[in-house]
Order: C-alpha cells, then sequence, then structure tokens
C-alpha cells in the first residue's frame, strides 16, 4: 500500500489531477514563445529560417548548393534544395522517417550518427516546430528516383506518405517543403522581403559557392545571392559605404581536429569597430571563446610587429586592444562539430577549447600577411597609434563626466530636472529639443518619476569623430552624467539611474536630425541600452481640430483627413503644431508624457548589421550613398517641413 492520493489538492485546486501532459507538438502550440521567441514578425520570419538551415546543414555536409525561397501571394512559404533528401524509410517506431522528422520535437540527423558533421540547426528548434505552427505544412522529397509527398496541418498527419511521380532523371535528389503559419498562433502572418533577404544574403556570405534565391510572388520581384568570395565579399559589404585603408580584405582559415575558422579583416578610416562572429552559420551576438580568442590573437600580433619596425619603442606601453580594433570590420566564422551555447540569449559560445585554436590560426595568419605586407600593415599601426593617444585624452575628458555616488545629486548637471524615486525600473528621463520645450515638459510632468534633460542644438556627429572629441561636447557629457552608465567599453547597464530613455524632438526636419544624432550616439556608445529596449521615441500630435465644445488631437495627416471627413470642414478650427514648445505644459502632458495616454516608440535592435549599414550610409563622410538612400526611400518620406 501507498501513501499517494491523486485526490489530494493544495493550494486550492492544484493537485495531480491539474497535471497536464501534453502529447507530441501540443506543447509547442501550447507555449509557442518557448521555442521560437515570440509570435511576433521575429517568430514568424524565425519559422522561415529553421526550414532553410536544414538545407544550409545539406550545403555544410557537401552535398546541397542551391536553395530557393519563394513568398507565395498568401504568405505561405516554400523553401526547396538539392540536397540528399529527408529520409523515407521506415524508423523504428514504425513511421517513415520523413513523419518522424515533422512530428517529434528534437527528432533528425543531428543528435548523434555520422549524418551531419556540422550543423545550424543544433541551435535551432527543428522543423517540426514549424509543422506544429502551421495551419499546413506539405513535403516533397525526391529521392531514389521518385517524388515522395507527405502532408500536415497544425502538425498533424493527414496525408500519409506516398509516391506522386519519377524524378527527370534517376539521380535527382533535394527537399521541398511548403507551409502556411498559422493565424490563431502569429499575431502577423505578412512575411518581409527585406529581413527575409538580410539573413539568406547572410547565408549565401557565411557558405561560400551556394546559390541562394528568393523570390516573392506579390511584388513579382527575385533576387539571388552567390558569393565566391565568401567572408571576404561579407566584409567588402560591410565596408562598401566607407573609405577603407587597404582595398583588399586580409583573408586565411585553417583547421584543427574538426572546427573550421575562417577569418576576414578589413580597416576604414571611421572610430568605431564592427566584428561579427558567427558558430555554425549562427549569429554570436554575445561574442563568446572564438571572439576572444580573435582579440588576444590580434593584439599581441601587431604588438610584435609594431616593436619589431619600431614604431613602438622598448619603453612605450603595449597598444590596447580597444586601439588595435579601431575602423576594423571583421567577420570571423567558426565551423564546430558540438557546439555549447550559453547566455542570455543563448548566442555566447562557450567551448573552451575554442579558444585556443582560434588564438593559433588567427596569429599565424596575421604574422604571414604582416610580414607579407609591410606598407598595409604600417597603416594599420600608424591608426591604432593614434587611436592610443585619443584614448588617453578620452580618459581624461571621461573623468569628467563620471559620478562618484548615483544618488550623489550635487554632481548631476544643473540643466537636469531630476525625479524623486530612485528606482531605475520605475523612472524615466525625456531628452527634451530646447529650453522652451524643455520648461512645458518640466511643469507638466509627474514629478516622482520623470526627469527632463533639455539638450541645446545639436549633438556631435559620433559617426565623423573619436571619443576623446566627442567627450569634450557639453551635451553628451551632460546625458552621460546623468544616466549614470558611463560610456563605450566602460558601460554598465547595471548602473542607469532610468528604466526609459525617452527622445521627444519636433516634428520636422531639425527634430528628425537630433533624434538620428542620439540614435547613433546610443548605437555607438551605449548599444547594451538598445538592446535592452530602454530607448524610446515620443510621439507628439501633429494637429490639434476643434469643433465646438469638442477637441482631438491627431498624430498623422491620415488621421486629419479621416477626422475631417467624419465631422466636415465647417467651424473647426485646426491647428498645426510646429515644435513642443507651442503647446502648455497641461497639452503636452496630456498628450505625449501621461502613462495612460500617450504613445512611445521602443527602439529595438533586431539586426546589428543593418542598423550599422544605414547609420554609416545617414551618418558616414560619403555622400554618394546617402543619395541613393534619399532617392530610393523618397516616396516613403512623411511630414517633411518645407
Amino acid at each position: 500500500m501507498n501513501n499517494f492520493d491523486d485526490t489530494t489538492t493544495v493550494n486550492g485546486n492544484y493537485g495531480a489531477g491539474q497535471i497536464q501532459v501534453l502529447e507530441g507538438l501540443e506543447a509547442v502550440r501550447k507555449r509557442p514563445g518557448m521555442y521560437i521567441g515570440s509570435t511576433s514578425s521575429k517568430g514568424l520570419h524565425h519559422l522561415v529560417y529553421e526550414v532553410v538551415d536544414n538545407s544550409i546543414d545539406e550545403a555544410l555536409a557537401g552535398y546541397c548548393d542551391k536553395v530557393g525561397v519563394v513568398i507565395h501571394k498568401d504568405n505561405s512559404i516554400t523553401v526547396t534544395d538539392n540536397g540528399r533528401g529527408i529520409p523515407v524509410g521506415m524508423h523504428e517506431t514504425g513511421k517513415p522517417a520523413v513523419e518522424v522528422v515533422l512530428t517529434v520535437l528534437h527528432a533528425g540527423g543531428k543528435f548523434g550518427g555520422e549524418g551531419y558533421k556540422v550543423s545550424g540547426g543544433l541551435h535551432g528548434v527543428g522543423v517540426s516546430v514549424v509543422n506544429a505552427l502551421s495551419v499546413s505544412l506539405e513535403v516533397e522529397v525526391k529521392l531514389n528516383g521518385k517524388i515522395h509527398q507527405i502532408a500536415f496541418e497544425r502538425g498533424i498527419t493527414t496525408k500519409e506518405l506516398t509516391i506522386v511521380g519519377t524524378t527527370a532523371t534517376p539521380d535527382e535528389t533535394g527537399t521541398k517543403v511548403t507551409f502556411k503559419p498559422d493565424a490563431e498562433i502569429f499575431e502577423e502572418t505578412v512575411y518581409s522581403f527585406d529581413i527575409l533577404k538580410q539573413r539568406l544574403r547572410e547565408l549565401a556570405f557565411l557558405n561560400r559557392g551556394i546559390t541562394i534565391t528568393l523570390s516573392d510572388e506579390r511584388d513579382n520581384i527575385s533576387e539571388t545571392f552567390y558569393f565566391e568570395g565568401g567572408i571576404r565579399s561579407f566584409v567588402q559589404h560591410l565596408n562598401k559605404n566607407k573609405d577603407v585603408l587597404h582595398p583588399e580584405p586580409i583573408y586565411f582559415s585553417g583547421t584543427k581536429d574538426t572546427t573550421v575558422v575562417e577569418i576576414a579583416l578589413q580597416y576604414n578610416d571611421s572610430y568605431v569597430e564592427n566584428i561579427f562572429s558567427f558558430v555554425n552559420n549562427i549569429n554570436t551576438q554575445e561574442g563568446g571563446t572564438h571572439l576572444s580568442g580573435f582579440k588576444i590573437a590580434l593584439t599581441r600580433a601587431a604588438n610584435d610587429f609594431a616593436r619589431k619596425i619600431n614604431m613602438l619603442k622598448e619603453a612605450d606601453e603595449n597598444l590596447s586592444g580597444e586601439d588595435i580594433r579601431e575602423g576594423l570590420t571583421g567577420v570571423i566564422s567558426v565551423k564546430i562539430r558540438e557546439p555549447q551555447f550559453e547566455g542570455q540569449t543563448k548566442t555566447k559560445l562557450g567551448n573552451s577549447e575554442v579558444r585556443g585554436i582560434v588564438d593559433s590560426i588567427v596569429s599565424e595568419g596575421l604574422n604571414e600577411f604582416f610580414e607579407e605586407n609591410p606598407a598595409v600593415t604600417k597603416k594599420i599601426i600608424e591608426k591604432a597609434v593614434m587611436a592610443s593617444r585619443a584614448r588617453e585624452a578620452a580618459r581624461k575628458a571621461r573623468e569628467l563626466t563620471r559620478r562618484k555616488n548615483a544618488l550623489e545629486v550635487s554632481s548631476l548637471p544643473g540643466k537636469l530636472a531630476d525625479c524623486s524615486l530612485k528606482d531605475p525600473m520605475q523612472t524615466e528621463i525625456y531628452l527634451v529639443e530646447g529650453d522652451s520645450a524643455g520648461g512645458s515638459a518640466k511643469q507638466g510632468r509627474d514629478r516622482r518619476f520623470q526627469a527632463i534633460l533639455p539638450l541645446r542644438g545639436k549633438i556631435i556627429n559620433v559617426e565623423k569623430a573619436r571619443l576623446d572629441k566627442i567627450l569634450n561636447n557639453e551635451e553628451i557629457r551632460t546625458m552621460i552624467t546623468a544616466f549614470g552608465n558611463g560610456i563605450a567599453e566602460e558601460f554598465d547597464l547595471d548602473k542607469s539611474r532610468y528604466g526609459k530613455i525617452i527622445i521627444m524632438t519636433d516634428a520636422d526636419v531639425d527634430g528628425a536630425h537630433i533624434r538620428t544624432l542620439l540614435l547613433t550616439f546610443f548605437y555607438r556608445y551605449m548599444q547594451p541600452l538598445l538592446e535592452a529596449g530602454r530607448i524610446y521615441i515620443a510621439q507628439p500630435p501633429l494637429y490639434l481640430v476643434k469643433k465646438g465644445r469638442e477637441s482631438w488631437y491627431l498624430y498623422s495627416d491620415d488621421e486629419l483627413d479621416n477626422l475631417l471627413q467624419r465631422i466636415g470642414r465647417e467651424n473647426i478650427n485646426v491647428q498645426r503644431y510646429k515644435g513642443l514648445g507651442e503647446m502648455n505644459p497641461e497639452q503636452l502632458w496630456e498628450t505625449t508624457m501621461n502613462p495612460e495616454g500617450r504613445t512611445i516608440l521602443q527602439v529595438t535592435l533586431e539586426d546589428a548589421i543593418k542598423a550599422d549599414e544605414i547609420f554609416s550610409v545617414l551618418m558616414g563622410d560619403k555622400v554618394e550613398p546617402r543619395r541613393k538612400f534619399i532617392e530610393d526611400h523618397a516616396e516613403d518620406v512623411r511630414n517633411l517641413d518645407i
């Protein structure tokens, strides 16, 4: 006799009878966010990446060189490849292997055996999750001279595996997956050509020799990505809007045991580093052991060579890693058999042995390049020496912005109207354009949790200046002091004095320019704020419309047109706000600052590579890319004051 009682409940009605066991793919549909991150646009596009990753894994194994992705008019997706084809033979479970792969979590050829030596899909959740979250999914496998077909609805098999035809040639193989995301699961089901394009182009860069085609039947457009240069072409693409110090990227690769390392580097005349690291095609945004190994080797090799050619004397301190990486654009691609990911978003490589492998391969590759290319090497080291001098100047300037104690009010800038609460999760700071708007904001705010920092004029364009010059800008020093986080490599998110930083500028060209300058500064020197979702943009109204005793605040021309059609155009008064200073404190609170009724846009960083490209185009030295950007996007402009 046992003492277990299935009917016993504790804490109300929570007992054995309330424990649910979810069979098969039910768990995925019950908690989709656990498997694909979110049910927003990001999760929607992740479905495509999961299917494409299977095709890329076939390419990594040496069996596939063509991948096609089609967005159909109904927003369903088809992914095809010319790989080996998902196996169709009977599995030990009594079902065809292809059905097992599509209906059982963590079933596939990547969890043991010799199916795949290297796989990016290990990081993902598998095509079975795509099946579970699709209203319909159909697979065609070309294998053994025959075309096999199987179909599913919301993860449940609706058409058993059958042979529906023969292949054009007996040795033709491949897989075709067509799926339509479930509108019951996803907040939106409309695919973005541009979002898919970014990832597919990235995969083509990382896998030299593979051809990836993206077609959109909705707009009848198609693009093909093929880069014989691989990550060398990737680096050139990243630097296309910058002036480079040497025309050809530095490239080397090496293999140790089963680990393959590829490195491509190219310096430009900017003052920021852009290093993107990948493991099995996965963007390791948090870095890891492979990135550490690279940085150690680069710093050592550059210092050794600087001393060898007498650009550093015996008495001189070594150049720091930050000095040597100034203006460096690099791509590090590592392919390993069993990656171990860690970190908050599982995008940090933890394999300890990889650090030494990368260090060794980078040291050998750089030493060889430095010896054979002394003119280029001298340019790189001269830039690093200049960066070192500027870093010392920046250190002195930084001391002026560093606060001894986050709660020491005396050290805060005089123009800051601080809030009384000290818990950063409850507080927010408004960056306001000009003293006039700042005055209204200070009077209209809730002093308990809202701080106001008026900014006078436009801050320096950080895309065109070194840190020492940036730190001499009074408005930037004021912001650093107010936020309390520090800057650049010393930035510490945990020292934030405010949970939200809200940019509140006028709805005109100058306001847009100030907003862009601020976002450039945050992206280049306080990027963790963007990654944590702490930056917001206020949305002040454009119009106040009055008719009789009624009034409406409107935020766009479309809203104005719709309202005028509804209420008519007689006996109305339309006020166009040209600046925040035109609003009295009560209006500013009611429309833009009251959490109960305001609209604020959260600034997120979903694609660092795309963000870097846009900031380089808009804020960099080169005029031609900016002109082309304006021409390409002229039709998208809204509310441009002329």
